[in-house]
Order: C-alpha cells, then structure tokens, then sequence
C-alpha cells in the first residue's frame, strides 16, 4: 500500500473542517494577511492587473494581499508553490491562461497537476490577442495574408513572441487553420517580435491589445484580426473566426487556490472578485490593459477552466509540440 503523503493528510483534515463547519470559516476568514501568487515578474501586465485586484482585496477583506511574484520556467515556480500551499484560504494564485493551461504540456516536468493540485474560483477577465502586419504592407486581411503565405511558401516570417506561449500557439493556429505553412521565427519577448515586424524583418506578429493600439494609432502598423470569437468593442477589426469558423486563441486570468481549499472560502473569493471587478473604476482601469472583465460563478469558472485547457490540449496536439 502507498504511503499517505503530508499533503494528502492535510488536504483530507481540511475537506472535514469544511464538512463540519464551512460557513464559520468563511465568516471568520480571513483573520492575517493572504499571499497572492503571481507566476510573472514585477511590473509584467499580469502583474499589474494581479496588484489592481490585490488592493481592493485587501479594502474588502480588512487584510494585507502580499503579491509574492514567482516568475521563470513557465511559471513553474509560482505554479507548483501554489500547489504546494496550505489549503487553508491564505495563499491565493493570479494564474494567467499559459501558466495554468500551457505549462503544463510543454513541459516535462511541470512540478503540478492542475487537475488535481489546483481549484479554479473566478475568472477575473478575458485578455484577446491581435495579428498585426506592417502599415506599408500590401496585406489588407486574413484573406490577403493566406493569398500571400500560399503565394511565396516557407517565405512568409511569423515573429513570434516567446516560443510556446499563447500568442506563438495562436499565430501558429492562423497559418495551420489557412494553409499557410509560415515560418516561424522565435523571438525572447513580445517587444522584439514587434520590434521585427516595425523593422520589416518579419510579415507579421500576434500579441495583447494594450501593446499594439499605440503602433496602430501612430500608423505604423495594420492590424487584420482579433482572436476573439467576437469583435472587441470600440475596435473595428474583423474577427480572424470571421476567414476561419471557430478559431478562437484568447488570454485569460482567474483566481485559482489549491485543491481542498473550503468551498465556502472559494465562493466569498469568488462573490468577492465578482463585485471588484464589476465596479466602474475597476471596469476602467482593466480596459486600458485590454482586459474585458468576466463575472462567473465558481462552477462557471472550473467549466471554463476545463474548456481552455481541452481547447490548448487539442491545439498543441494538432501543431506537434514537444514537451520540453
């Protein structure tokens, strides 16, 4: 017989406690500070977004929110901590969309299993990626950058930022879903790969919203679709689903705790998020970062937890990447 691990043991002492008495532990929590992990670097726009939340937390908890930044390898380093935590309410993740869903196939050895480590509580909002070319190139749409692609094959430079993360798989997704067998070109940071489609040295490059209105608006580049299933407001570009039925490549963040956490603590997280986040003033402030605030329920936010990673498992089977 297997040996029952610490981590087990407490898991199970707290699925009791919940049992026993659910509603005065959330009405009681929380009584210290909690700890947000954040899997990303200081100043990164996760980050940014992970402190925004943080800091109304902690006005509506009466409670210090430390953001403790783990950043490295994918996110393995604040994800597997995150996992390792004490399910007891006081150490919180602000996961984005490829920590919690990439890492974990691109690499060997992730360190943590979603699916049994870690509990969803909320989508905090979605983050939609946009494919954009140079303003002074001839490609005017998806349809134009297929004929272009299929027209000069393997010459067509995808500048994509960092290799296997969501906008890379997602620009990867438009040449395979077009036919359009683009070359890629990997690239350390989204800036750089930006850096080379303004310089000319490559075609074109997906990335956040926030990042690219500023090259758009100077008339430096052209952007020809969003990665959303729906056009994003007050932003007149075609959808790429619009060429491509049902593609649909967008980032996301949700509040995720580890597996045992009581319930009763995961749905005052859950009320909590879903009161900040529909505030005007946090309404806002999102926006600029091109992040669309998502109320859910906890149920909603595993569902949709469950349906991101099913939709990355089936992309990185469909384009063959290697775990790492």
């Amino acid at each position: 017989m297997r040996p029952i691990s610490k981590r087990h043991l407490l898991h199970a002492a707290w699925f009791l406690l919940a049992a026993v008495g659910t509603p005065a532990i959330a009405q009681a929590w929380p009584t210290k500070p909690v700890r947000m992990i954040v899997p990303v670097g200081a100043g990164s726009a996760p980050d940014v977004i992970a402190r925004i939340v943080g800091e109304k937390l902690a006005t509506t908890w009466g409670q210090g929110v430390v953001v403790d930044n783990r950043p490295g390898a994918g996110g393995i380093p604040g994800m597997s901590g995150l996992a390792r935590s004490a399910p007891d309410g006081y150490t919180i993740g602000f996961v984005p969309a490829a920590m919690g869903t990439i890492t974990p196939l691109v690499f060997k050895n992730p360190q943590f299993n979603p699916d049994h480590d870690l509990a969803p509580a909320v989508t905090v909002g979605i983050s939609p990626l946009m494919l954009v070319v140079p303003a002074t190139s001839g490609i005017q749409s998806m349809a134009d950058l297929a004929k272009h692609a299929k027209a000069h094959p393997g010459k067509v430079n995808f500048a994509a930022p960092q290799l296997n993360s969501l906008p890379h798989l997602a620009g990867e997704m438009v040449s395979k879903a077009g036919g359009m067998g683009m070359f890629t070109v990997p690239y350390r940071t989204p800036p750089e790969a930006v850096a080379a489609v303004l310089a000319g040295d490559a075609a074109l490059t997906v990335d956040g919203v926030p990042s690219l209105l500023p090259h758009m608006k100077s008339g430096r580049l052209r952007a020809i679709g969003v990665t959303s299933a729906q056009r994003l407001p007050g932003i007149d570009v075609p959808t790429v689903a619009e060429t491509y039925p049902g593609y649909e490549a967008i980032g996301w963040f949700q509040i995720i705790v580890p597996a045992g956490t009581p319930s009763a603590i995961v749905e005052r997280i859950n009320a909590d998020v879903n009161r900040i986040t529909a505030s005007p003033e946090v309404i806002a402030r999102l926006s600029e970062l091109g992040i669309y605030p998502r109320q859910d329920s906890v149920a909603a936010a595993r569902a949709f937890f469950v349906q991101q990673q099913g939709a990355m498992k089936h992309l990185v089977n469909e384009l063959g990447v290697q775990p790492q």
